[in-house]
């Protein structure tokens, strides 16, 4: 059974910091394009960023562009997410997705196959 498992939430200050990660089991990782979605209280799942099998094309939400990046190692079955100038809005639970294939970077929920259990980023203001 593929597992996903999300790593590196918690609470950081306004203008902080915070890495993710998460690392994939019992799949075949590099078949895989990988994303990040984060869900709000009381708001739909929403996309953050993606990247495609290599991580050569990646794909950002307007309102994480030039905050977050995201990458991956292949070889340690590892997808990232670095958060940086974080702000209250982007407090959520952090979710990361694997859809198979080779295409383009994939932006929307129903397009991955598996997700992990997420992990809760609290930004404080």
């Amino acid at each position: 059974q593929v597992q996903l498992v999300e790593s590196g939430g918690g609470l950081v200050q306004a203008g902080g910091s915070r890495r993710l990660s998460c690392a994939a089991s019992r799949l075949t990782f590099s078949n895989f394009a990988m994303g990040w979605f984060r869900q709000a209280p009381g708001k739909e799942r929403e996309f953050v960023a993606a990247l495609n099998w290599n991580g050569q094309s990646t794909n950002y939400a307007d309102s994480v562009k030039g905050r977050f990046t995201i990458s991956r190692d292949n070889a340690q079955n590892t997808v990232y997410l670095q958060m940086n100038s974080l702000k209250p809005e982007d407090t959520a639970v952090y979710y990361c997705a694997a859809a198979l294939g080779y295409g383009a970077p994939k932006t929307v929920v129903f397009e991955y196959k598996y997700w992990g259990q997420g992990t809760q980023v609290t930004v404080s203001s």
